[in-house]
């Protein structure tokens, strides 16, 4: 959808369709827009909308959980029993702005984008690797010139499929061994958002620190032999 008209807004107007790291790399590109001085802010987010012709495309994958008996427990992340993605949707938007212009007219500032990573596995849709992740989120802390060690949490895009959940757990292994950060995955609870995910899981994290928690990633009864090594929490932690 295309708020701009909605809204009225002017200045740079496009829709990314980056499948589900489309939410991601909308706020991605705002905060690049405004570091290179193009923008004061930007209203970015994602949106999905769930219909037959859209979860054709993940049916025709495999990708589905087939659990019917147990629908509440059919999206678990990590896990060794998960079979596949629960689908959802909705839309996420938040308005990213540069620091001094937000200050100036008294706005109420929730978050900071400190950096932003990203790169391709380069395989293909249903054939991850462990390479691609690691680079992005490498990026992204060189972005913000942090260290592993620095960061408390992680929002896990695992969706519970089976390969893709084994690859992202290899790859926050290999940037996060040995240090303190907390690890989760929320489409524990929401399902797969799919192109708004990135969006959302960004407004959920915010809430987190707001609200001085991290959330579960439930379902977790079983993590396989790569989620183990993660410092993965399947209950609410008090921050």
């Amino acid at each position: 959808m295309n708020l701009s008209t909605i809204f009225h807004l002017r200045g740079i107007n496009f829709t990314v369709s980056a499948a589900c790291a489309s939410g991601s790399h909308s706020i991605g590109m705002a905060y690049l827009l405004i570091r290179q001085g193009l923008q004061d802010a930007v209203l970015c987010g994602g949106a999905q909308e769930v219909n037959y012709y859209s979860m054709a495309t993940f049916d025709a994958l495999a990708a589905f959980s087939v659990r019917m008996d147990e629908p509440t427990k059919a999206s678990r992340p990590f896990d060794r029993d998960r079979d596949g993605l629960i689908p959802s949707g909705g839309a996420a938007a938040l308005v990213l702005e540069e620091y001094e212009h937000a200050v100036r007219r008294g706005a109420p500032i929730l978050a900071e984008v400190c950096g932003y990573g990203f790169s391709s596995n380069g395989g293909g849709i249903s054939q991850p690797s462990d390479d691609g992740s690691v680079t992005a989120i490498r990026r992204a802390l060189e972005a913000a010139s942090m260290q592993p060690d620095e960061i408390d949490y992680v929002n896990a895009h695992a969706t519970s499929t089976p390969q893709g959940d084994m690859f992202e757990a290899i790859a926050l292994d290999r940037v996060f061994r040995g240090t303190h950060a907390l690890i989760s995955s929320t489409k524990s609870m929401t399902g797969h958002e799919c192109w708004m995910g990135g969006a959302s899981e960004i407004v959920y994290s915010t809430l987190m620190m707001q609200h001085n928690f991290v959330a579960p990633n439930i379902n977790l009864e079983h993590p396989d032999e790569y989620a183990e090594k993660l410092n993965l929490t399947a209950v609410t932690v008090d921050t």
